[in-house]
């Protein structure tokens, strides 16, 4: 069974959320066009608060501009949003429609009959948004949800006055990357700042590499524990992985520093005017968690897309907002017929800190050349998928010390046990799956 697969990290506080519900049947799309034959309330929750919710706000409000007679009360569930829903639910009393950002918690919202297929939507977000991503919001082969804000995972960082000093350029495959690295310590630079952290952020540079080596659908069959973790795919991961972070002289601090060193600060290393090092592979969220960054972008650092691995296409890992339907009604449908259009991404888009997975929308709305580089690249992926860390059991998924998170651990402080390493990963995860 698929909840078997998915575990939500917190289900907790028996917290309420009163909905103003919309009755109705459901149905299909209402038209792109807007009508003011659509009428009815909704109730929209997610997470977004701050300027994010002023952001989010000013799509509703275009919204409102194609369907006057539909009002729209947004609430901002913050970081409670999952435990706020899964109360909601359980009271009877969820909103009419809510951004997810798990899908292991849409596929339990769809076991239980939470949530109302939009089938009929399939084709408008598979236009928009690609077959990849449209299936990010399936259950089993039923459409559920549109994920309509999008993070790229598969994104590289880098200090530009070192590349300069260096005279490198940004790769475009593993091959290159691993010759930039080597070049920048001939010029006394070391290539890498590496945040090992409690292990999630090895578990993005796994999951990217792995994607590129063993193609999504061996990607699929991993998530699932379908194939187990001592594949041959998995091994050969490491390996091309154990060239980067197995060397301590790639690594800012060296090894040691490494897995003492959290996420934000192995930004810090890269996004500085005394940098400790030229690169640190990590999502497009990078500039933000660096408290006072004296670099600009462009000039002071830059990105570069994660490279192609033996040949793969264009690919992204990723994480995303989910919108879905606890209530019919064909405002509700009109609504999520809204977010897959490309005007509604374009609101967000031009104001800033937002990424679109809108295939259709032009880059050009972005408002620096950076986030048109991360956000262009989630659109224009031939593959998308999800966080495999999200996806999984959070047992093996998401739990500091134990599962993926402590095997990356390991597998930095030990690059050459691949066979220990894979068998250890094996078996966490006949555990938390319960094979």
């Amino acid at each position: 069974m698929r909840s078997r697969w998915f575990v939500l990290a917190a289900l907790v506080a028996l917290l309420a959320f009163t909905a103003a519900a919309c009755g109705g049947d459901g149905g299909g799309g209402s038209g792109a066009e807007g009508s003011e034959d659509v009428t009815g309330e909704l109730s929209v929750m997610a997470i977004w608060g701050g300027a994010e919710q002023e952001s989010f706000e000013a799509v509703i409000e275009g919204f409102r501009e194609r369907y006057p007679n539909v009002s729209v009360k947004y609430t901002s569930g913050g970081d409670n949003l999952a435990p706020l829903l899964s109360s909601a639910v359980e009271g009877g009393n969820p909103p009419d429609i809510a951004a997810i950002a798990q899908p292991g918690l849409i596929a339990q919202f769809a076991e239980q009959g939470a949530i109302k297929p939009i089938d009929a939507l399939r084709d408008a977000i598979v236009d928009n948004l690609g077959e990849s991503v449209a299936d990010v919001g399936a259950v089993e082969g039923t459409q559920y949800g549109v994920m309509f804000k999008g993070s790229n995972k598969s994104t590289v960082w880098y200090n530009v006055a070192l590349f300069e000093e260096a005279g490198v350029e940004p790769p475009e495959t593993w091959e290159e990357l691993v010759d930039v690295a080597e070049t920048l310590k001939a010029a006394g630079i070391t290539p890498f700042s590496v945040g090992v952290d409690v292990g999630w952020p090895i578990t993005d540079l796994f999951e990217n590499v792995y994607l590129r080596i063993a193609g999504p659908e061996k990607y699929d069959q991993l998530v699932a524990h379908e194939i187990p973790w001592t594949d041959q795919t998995v091994k050969d991961t490491l390996a091309a992985m154990a060239q980067i972070v197995g060397d301590s002289e790639n690594l800012a601090g060296g090894t040691e520093t490494s897995l003492e060193t959290d996420m934000p600060s192995s930004v810090a290393k890269v996004f500085s005017d005394d940098p400790q090092a030229a690169m640190v592979i990590i999502g497009d969220f990078a500039p933000g968690v660096v408290t006072d960054n004296p670099l600009e972008p462009e000039t002071g650092y830059n990105v570069f897309t994660f490279p192609s691995v033996e040949g793969s296409g264009p690919a992204v890992v990723g994480s995303g907002d989910i919108f879905v339907k606890f209530r019919d009604s064909p405002a509700a449908d009109a609504f999520l017929e809204y977010l897959t259009t490309p005007e509604a991404a374009e609101i967000w888009a031009e104001r800033g800190g937002f990424s679109s997975p809108n295939t259709n929308l032009d880059v050009s709305v972005y408002p620096d050349e950076i986030t048109r580089t991360t956000a262009g690249g989630l659109a224009e992926a031939e593959t998308f998928r999800f966080d495999a860390s999200d996806l999984m059991p959070s047992a093996f998924g998401g739990t500091p010390g134990q599962g993926f998170w402590k095997g990356m651990t390991d597998f930095v402080a030990n690059p050459d046990d691949i066979d220990g390493i894979t068998q250890q990963l094996e078996t966490a995860a006949q555990q938390a799956y319960g094979d």
